[in-house]
């Protein structure tokens, strides 16, 4: 079987080699960390201390990883850390996040035996985890050779994964049978990945990490330096859309000028989920008649009333949301599951989301059920930018509703916190399988909490 997803892998990739061409040539996609990828990294083989690889593929789960990051550097201080990622983005956002915490971040190799082997000479990691749910067969397989054991931490799979899982079952059996332990976030998840294959004591319940997340405070400097360029004050109401996808701006743009017609001092940022879409975002805004500004051109006097804000930048959002008096999050509106909502309800801002929350569907109902959270109907593109107007309009006029909406969201956050400690704690057996020495047993037993 692992000769036959080596030929669907290498098929593949010469079928979409026409579309990496274009992307890499258009937009510098996949071809930084070409070397990498293909398993040419740093040699950590001769290191004495034990060395621990933590995988995250993109940037929200660089950003869910850091207080586990944290638990385990304290814990583990003696371990030297490397974090990898597949997208370029998350490369970028883990180089600032961990530029104090890992010795090495790696672009992840392409999942060919060879490449995956190369891989695992350079780095030699005693421990490997991967966030959320990635399985990698050739690499989880390689582990397994090598001796390293894997764990997936933070890990889910909605139900549109598993029903695609359940399609090759008995291969996904076969790979799930090289991780030595799955934390996921909830107790569905943990039933569907023991229905694929784990067993009551390899998948446990962990919580979610992004509840851990530091909340973005007001008097960060570039919070500041945002706030000062483009004139946003506490009496000029700022909608953020945030991690939108194509087709979405335009919903968005047509619900806005709506909206301004009876809100003529509103304005509107956009921050796309894809860098490579940021000239395209701009072509929409152009033609949109409003007065806009661009973040990475050089400052401008009309930045300062500009009526809508394309935030074409890496790694600043959560700066921005504590600068906006909603939030929409994207990929919601159609249907691409959907983002991270935790992250704009932790810096205190009401959020709005669409039906489409399948990679967050968990949250978003536990936001629910405490009315923390607005969530529209699965409308028609034409209904949509109404009930995005309206959406809007509401909170805008109701100061009560937006302060309702943030503090049960925050307090529900409060609520769930300390994923990461319990997860520590349950991979601390990897730890132990590796003879990796932790700070002090008492602490992984549970016996203090975090200094």
């Amino acid at each position: 079987m692992y000769l036959v997803y080596s030929l669907l892998l290498t098929l593949g990739l010469i079928v979409l080699i026409p579309r990496f061409l274009f992307q890499a040539i258009a937009h510098g996609k996949y071809l930084p960390g070409m070397r990498q990828r293909l398993g040419s990294l740093p040699s950590l083989a001769e290191s004495t201390q034990p060395t621990v690889w933590l995988h995250c593929v993109s940037v929200g789960e660089t950003q869910a990883a850091r207080p586990f990051v944290r638990e385990l550097r304290k814990q583990f201080p003696t371990c030297r850390l490397v974090v990898s990622t597949v997208t370029v983005t998350g490369q970028k956002v883990a180089r600032t996040v961990f530029k104090d915490d890992a010795v090495e971040v790696i672009y992840f190799p392409f999942d060919w035996s060879w490449s995956v082997r190369r891989s695992l000479r350079a780095i030699n990691p005693d421990v490997v985890l991967m966030m959320e749910t990635e399985l990698w067969p050739h690499f989880l397989r390689c582990c397994r050779k090598r001796g390293v054991p894997v764990g997936i931490i933070n890990g889910r799979i909605s139900k549109k994964s598993y029903r695609g899982y359940t399609l090759v079952k008995f291969f996904v059996r076969r790979i799930l049978k090289d991780i030595s332990l799955a934390v996921m976030q909830t107790e569905a998840d943990c039933e569907r990945i023991r229905s694929l294959g784990m067993t009551k004591t390899q998948a446990v319940v962990g919580g979610n990490l992004k509840f851990d997340a530091d909340p973005p405070k007001k008097s960060d400097a570039l919070t500041a330096e945002i706030k000062n360029r483009f004139g946003l004050g506490e009496n000029i109401p700022l909608i953020l859309a945030a991690s939108t996808h194509a087709s979405e701006e335009r919903i968005i743009v047509d619900s806005f000028k709506l909206l301004r017609d009876r809100s003529a001092a509103t304005r509107l940022g956009i921050a796309p989920r894809h860098p490579e879409r940021f000239a395209e975002v701009a072509s929409v805004l152009e033609r949109s008649g409003l007065r806009w500004a661009r973040r990475s051109a050089t400052l401008q006097p009309q930045d300062l009333d500009a009526e809508a804000i394309l935030f074409d930048s890496i790694g600043e959002l959560t700066a921005i949301y504590p600068l906006a008096t909603i939030v929409f999050v994207g990929g919601s509106l159609i249907k691409k599951g959907g983002h991270n909502v935790l992250e704009p309800a932790a810096a205190g801002v009401p959020v709005i989301t669409g039906a489409h929350t399948d990679n967050f569907e968990s949250i978003v109902q536990m936001l629910e059920e405490r009315d923390a959270i607005v969530r529209l109907p699965p409308f028609t593109e034409p209904e949509l930018t109404t009930a995005l107007r309206e959406a809007f309009e509401l909170l805008l006029s109701s100061e009560e509703r937006r302060s309702q909406l943030a503090t049960d969201a925050l307090d529900l956050l409060e609520r769930n916190r300390g994923a990461s400690a319990r997860t520590l704690k349950l991979v601390s057996p990897l730890f132990q399988m590796a003879a990796v020495t932790p700070r002090s047993n008492s602490v992984l037993a549970g016996e203090s909490g975090s200094s």
